[in-house]
């Protein structure tokens, strides 16, 4: 018997689709899956998922955001949005970006967030399914402009769990930050070992 789907706190955005909660919940039953911990009570929150090592990740993503009824926003490479996907990923909340060009994405994302009452924006550290020496630190600069907090989300293949939690307010030395939110994924395996 699989675990029960934890309920979003008042404050977090819904997708508020009955059906797609029961297809997303079917699909995390049926791969054996389960979501453990929550979210915040908080209507505005960067969430860092990780580790990101497979095409599988963004799929196990969504079954747990339909799941849980989550309304979230996220940034993918402009060329995965090509017809006829690109209506599909922006229904699903995707924001096509341009990773080459120099625009100023943390900014945008930070006024993206001032604009809104609510927004849960989704984010991968590393910014790629390849191996990284270190994470990127947008996504905390992003939280730190915008005054949110950052709830990390690890995608655990060995458990078969995406665990929710912990929470981090982003302090002053982004540095330290990447840091710990490093080491906290650094004890999930994803689905291929690094």
């Amino acid at each position: 018997m699989s675990s029960p789907i934890p309920e979003l706190p008042p404050a977090i955005p819904r997708r508020g689709s009955p059906l797609w909660k029961w297809i997303g919940r079917t699909a995390l039953r049926l791969a054996g899956w389960r979501i453990e911990g929550n979210f915040p009570d908080a209507g505005r929150l960067v969430a860092a998922v990780a580790p990101h090592t497979s095409n599988w990740d963004f799929l196990l993503g969504a079954a747990a955001m339909f799941a849980l009824d989550l309304k979230v926003s996220f940034i993918g490479k402009h060329t995965l949005f090509v017809w006829p996907f690109s209506a599909i990923l922006r229904w699903m909340g995707g924001i096509p970006v341009d990773r080459s060009a120099s625009r100023g994405l943390v900014g945008e994302a930070v006024e993206a967030f001032r604009g809104e009452p609510s927004r849960v924006l989704a984010i991968a550290p590393e910014g790629t399914r390849k191996k990284v020496e270190r994470f990127k630190t947008g996504f905390l600069h992003i939280a730190r402009g915008a005054g949110v907090p950052v709830v990390l989300v690890g995608l655990d293949y060995s458990a078969r769990a995406v665990r929710v939690g912990p929470v981090i307010e982003v302090g002053e030395d982004i540095e330290a930050e990447r840091r710990r939110v490093e080491a906290h994924f650094a004890k999930i395996p994803g689905r291929h070992p690094r």
